[in-house]
């Protein structure tokens, strides 16, 4: 993959694009099996300054790699569902107005003249997390105990992912290109999260990748309602947990694995393994959102100078974050960092979570239903 802040080198100079295919194809092919180079990740998702020079790349590095006579790998760029403003019914699915005629026409031309797949990174956990009392959980996890119908169609869907695939082959339809074909750069399930992260669990996580697997290895490609049939090539995210990724809880667990290797749970990604021949799973306790509230104080462990850090960075983004810590107020004491830190920790996360903010600080923080609050000191809290 081309990395994102390469994308405006590479479209402006083919001696640049030259330099890449060098490096990363030639110096390893035909040794090493390469079917597609994927230039940006999700890119129409973040900076726009790389918007107008998406496609350009991508003609760059296909030049090069046909003056290598290599016409077997595929170029494409990986976007996320995001390039689409409307997915359901699927038929109703259609680009955004901002890219629509400027990059993805352009982009389905390029891939519609080289017979190379469009790239989506599609995930139903996010869409069903989002609306889990309207989005059944077993549509979600492939289990077809409840079917939908486009009524503009009248195709009938047993899962969340035909639906959100079928959305963006709708999409392609409406810019006129109708045949090009899909692969899903990334899907998957996180198989743990915080306690505000619905259906985080191994049970789902298992289920959702197991079930995919026997759905996209079938000898007989099954498709989606609108491409019966097609053989769609699929990516998991991820192999690995990803430990040390900022963010919510969910980030750092999608893995099939460990950091350290170790399987999560029993999964054969050849299909041929049976599904009732698998143990059972631990029970999904996460599958109902948390109503109520929680706090953001230090985790177990917590190293004391990296304590001092993230207290000092929770108490300067304003706000008034650490009023109460100050000397005579009513959090000051004890005056302890673990005490001072869990405040900070979870007053910052109560004033800034609806701007992004997370319970986390580099793995020093945990959420929790406990109540930390002392005497007169009342921890802010965040309520679900």
């Amino acid at each position: 993959m081309v990395p994102n802040n390469d994308i405006i080198r590479i479209a402006s100079s083919q001696a640049a694009a030259e330099q890449w295919v060098q490096s990363n194809v030639l110096d390893f092919y035909p040794g090493t099996m390469i079917r597609f180079v994927l230039v940006g990740n999700e890119a129409l998702s973040h900076d726009r300054r790389v918007w107008p020079s998406l496609v350009p790349a991508l003609r760059r590095i296909k030049n090069s790699l046909n003056a290598h006579d290599i016409k077997n790998i595929k170029v494409s760029t990986s976007l996320a569902m995001d390039v689409l403003q409307s997915t359901f019914p699927p038929s109703s699915g259609e680009f955004r107005s901002d890219i629509a005629d400027t990059v993805m026409a352009p982009l389905l031309k390029f891939l519609n003249g080289t017979k190379s797949y469009f790239f989506i990174d599609v995930y139903p956990y996010v869409e069903w997390s989002a609306d889990s009392r309207n989005i059944s959980l077993d549509f979600a996890l492939f289990r077809g105990r409840a079917n939908q119908t486009d009524h503009n169609t009248s195709l009938v869907y047993t899962n969340l992912l035909d639906q959100m695939l079928d959305s963006v082959i709708f999409a392609m339809r409406k810019l006129g290109y109708p045949d090009i074909r899909l692969a899903i750069g990334e899907t998957g399930w996180p198989s743990a999260g915080d306690m505000d992260q619905v259906g985080a669990n191994i049970n789902n996580a298992a289920t959702f990748n197991r079930k995919l697997v026997q759905k996209i290895t079938t000898k007989l490609p099954i498709g989606t309602p609108d491409r019966p049939g097609a053989v769609i090539p699929t990516f998991i995210f991820s192999l690995y947990d990803e430990d040390q990724k900022p963010g919510p809880t969910t980030e750092r667990h999608w893995g099939l694995l460990r950091s350290n290797g170790t399987p999560i749970y029993d999964i054969d990604i050849s299909g041929k393994r049976p599904l009732s021949s698998y143990k059972p799973l631990p029970a999904a306790r996460t599958n109902i959102p948390y109503r109520g509230k929680l706090w953001c104080e230090v985790a177990p462990g917590a190293d004391v100078a990296n304590l001092l850090s993230a207290l000092s960075y929770a108490c300067s983004q304003g706000n008034q974050t650490c009023a109460a810590l100050n000397p005579g107020k009513q959090c000051y004491e004890p005056v302890s960092v673990f005490w001072h830190a869990s405040y900070a920790f979870s007053s910052y996360w109560s004033k800034f979570r609806k701007q992004g903010a997370t319970c986390y600080f580099n793995g020093l923080a945990r959420q929790t239903r406990r109540n930390p609050s002392r005497g007169q000191c009342n921890f802010p809290s965040v309520t679900l």
